[in-house]
């Protein structure tokens, strides 16, 4: 994060003179859900549950990996899960369009493309998400929709909604433009859950709902020429090692990569959904993000690698999803190993 964008964030003085903004910004969306909730604006509920993973704050914070354990959780369950993207970064000529791992990430958006790549599930992006999850439904038999992103995208009905926060939590607590959030503090007591990328979870001063840590657990380093091409962290230790990473927070992956003890002598931070091209790549070893991969798959060379994580979140959240859901219907099941620990 530039000092700039930190001085914003943390609520510099300098703020006060966006203030007209943010109460236009206010006034606009304030009369947006009053709109929706009086019915001048209808919301579409689809036939079948909807979970919307978003957050009230501007910038990348962890919602993919999220994304992904809720869909692995229901899929193991034998619930047909569909991902929803509004596609954001790509250039698609039409909508709603599945998405699949052979895409070019420049048409379909890079999270989508990491989406379908590591789900295994069927995912649609249209930035008309309510249009979007119809298809999902309707025409590729989906019974859960998992919306990435699209907390304020009241056109789609919601089941269940989600927040996720990283350490940069609410920043200075000022609307857009003056601050990063999107809409005000009350709305973390209007969500099913908090779920904080971070170590700690944070005390607030206003009522809240339920709050869980998040992990990111990291696999091993997998070449982006040859994904069967593995290798360990421990051979990363000794040689200079270059980073790269055009996500939200992309100090929080660094730190990452030296606390597994990787040889870091390079780190190249780019913003969130940034184009990468040829001349960003640097000679030598070179690793990045899973969501950078996809971008750069054509061109790199044969050093690059990427790091796959994995959300690892106390099973309490799950039970908690589980039990929001079970009030529409849904039928979830077993795992196969909770029939065997006798669950």
């Amino acid at each position: 994060m530039s000092n700039l964008v930190k001085k914003w964030y943390g609520g510099h003085p300098l703020v006060w003179l966006l203030a007209p903004l943010t109460l236009l910004f206010y006034c606009v969306s304030a009369g947006r859900r009053l709109l929706f909730k009086i019915g001048v604006k209808k919301t579409i509920k689809v036939n079948a549950p909807v979970i919307v993973v978003g957050n009230i704050s501007v910038g990348g914070n962890g919602k993919t990996p999220v994304v992904l354990a809720l869909a692995e959780y229901y899929t193991r369950r034998g619930i047909k899960v569909g991902i929803l993207s509004r596609g954001y970064g790509g250039n698609s000529s039409f909508y709603p369009r599945s998405v699949n791992e052979n895409d070019n990430a420049e048409e379909v958006g890079d999270e989508p493309r990491l989406l379908a790549s590591r789900s295994g599930c069927t995912v649609v992006i249209d930035p008309v998400r309510a249009r979007g999850a119809r298809y999902l439904v309707d025409e590729l038999g989906c019974q859960l929709i998992i919306c990435d992103d699209g907390l304020q995208h009241y056109a789609l009905h919601r089941d269940v909604e989600l927040v996720v926060m990283d350490d940069r939590k609410v920043g200075s607590g000022f609307l857009l433009p003056m601050g990063p959030l999107r809409e005000g503090l009350w709305r973390l007591a209007n969500v099913d859950a908090i779920i904080h990328n971070s170590d700690v979870i944070p005390h607030f001063n206003q009522p809240v709902s339920k709050q869980f840590s998040m992990s990111l657990q990291p696999g091993q380093l997998t070449n982006i020429q040859d994904k069967d091409r593995k290798a360990s962290v421990g051979s990363f230790r000794e040689k200079p090692v270059s980073a790269l990473a055009g996500i939200g927070s992309p100090q929080r992956f660094f730190n990452q990569l030296k606390a597994m003890g990787i040889n870091l002598v390079v780190s190249l931070p780019f913003p969130d959904h940034y184009h990468f091209s040829r001349d960003d790549i640097p000679e030598g070893t070179v690793v990045m993000t899973e969501k950078d991969a996809v971008k750069v798959a054509s061109y790199v060379h044969d050093d690059c690698w990427f790091l796959p994580v994995s959300a690892c979140i106390n099973d309490a959240f799950f039970n908690a999803i589980d039990n929001k859901l079970a009030t529409t219907g849904l039928v979830i099941k077993s795992s196969e190993k909770e029939k065997e620990d006798g669950v």
